[in-house]
């Protein structure tokens, strides 16, 4: 295997792999850029088929950390790890705690917190042996803590700008939604969304918890698959990754798509399918930076919620301008929100290269 051969390399200025078989750790770290400074992204866990697929992961992940950072207008670049391993069944304080070594041996390069698979619980652990990691818990009147309601909440201000760009609508009252995926920010982002009136179709591999999202919210049961193509107004994939598709696109029937899950596209010409199909794409890594939002302010150590709120307000003013341009231009809004965060990056590496 080539590394700098494969596709999702893309440029990526480091990529570390770290191994400590007493502790049951094997991970890789994914520096794809530190223009706009050290690179930040959460810690994701889970059983990957193979090393391959968990370094294609990674290195797709941290590349969507580095937009994700320079279209939210934060002082990082983009990161990301993986830890091969099974959430429900391996997590131990060893192997986290050498997940943190591992991070700290970049000597704040990257800067860690968690991820799917991953809590504040875990990077506690990390936070023994590493000064690099965020996402912890908070103390009372401190900003930061678990990030996953603060990306519900920039997703459910992007969905709400996505339906008055896309359907007219100043309000939610019996819009359809389906969501996919039911985990710590599907689930938040189903409670803002039933709030406002919206009508939810709702998916996850735990039957558990869609038991719960029918009894406190009235949501339509439907299978992580099917809930895709259910006839609803939007769809917010709030899973895994590469759900739209040259499968999947063809047969959506919602008009808008906007979730919080990372790297919906499975291919960058999946873009301008969506484009074509007359569907509304809100690009994943605008609409769901609440969370690195959060993990800035708490990085910064002298924020208030207030403030924290006020940046992920502007979400949906972004994704309003992207909306706009792609309309103007005829271009998938994928393609637009790529370019821009391209410019960014490259013009803030240009200026410390003349520093």
């Amino acid at each position: 295997m080539n590394v700098f051969e494969m596709r999702e390399f893309d440029g990526h200025e480091l990529v570390v792999f770290g191994r400590d078989p007493d502790a049951g750790l094997s991970a890789i770290i994914a520096v794809h850029s530190t223009a706009l400074g050290p690179a930040a992204g959460g810690c994701r866990m889970w059983p990957y088929e193979s090393s391959v697929a968990a370094l294609a992961d990674v290195l797709r992940l941290s590349r969507g950390m580095s937009y994700k950072n320079a279209m939210a207008d934060l002082p990082f670049g983009g990161g990301k790890a993986v830890i091969i391993g099974n959430a429900s069944r391996d997590k131990t304080p060893a192997l986290f705690e050498a997940f943190g070594r591992l991070v700290d041996s970049l000597a704040g390069r990257y800067i860690t917190a968690e991820d799917v698979g991953t809590t504040t619980a875990d990077m506690e652990h990390v936070a023994r042996v590493t000064r690099y990691v965020s996402g912890l818990n908070r103390r009372p009147g401190e900003v930061g803590g678990d990030p996953s309601p603060k990306t519900a909440l920039g997703v459910y201000l992007g969905i709400k700008a996505a339906v008055r760009f896309q359907l007219g609508r100043d309000d939610l009252q019996d819009v359809r939604v389906a969501v996919q995926g039911l985990g710590s920010v599907g689930y938040h982002l189903c409670r803002m969304l039933a709030k406002d009136g919206a009508r939810l179709h709702v998916a996850d591999i735990r039957p558990s918890v869609v038991e719960k999202a029918c009894d406190e919210l009235a949501a339509v049961p439907a299978s992580t698959e099917s809930v895709l193509f259910e006839d609803v107004d939007v769809v917010a994939p709030c899973a895994l990754g590469a759900i739209l598709n040259a499968r999947t696109i063809p047969a959506l029937k919602a008009r808008i798509v906007a979730g919080a899950a990372n790297n919906q596209l499975a291919e960058e010409d999946d873009g301008l399918a969506l484009h074509r199909a007359g569907i509304l794409y809100a690009p994943d890594y605008v609409i769901n930076a609440g969370g690195i939002i959060s993990v800035a302010h708490e990085r910064s150590g002298n924020s208030s919620e207030a403030q924290v709120n006020a940046d992920i307000a502007r979400i949906p003013v972004r994704l309003t301008e992207i909306f706009e341009r792609a309309r103007r231009e005829d271009r998938p809004t994928s393609l637009v929100a790529d370019q821009l965060a391209r410019q960014r990056i490259e013009q803030a590496r240009r200026q410390r290269l003349v520093a």
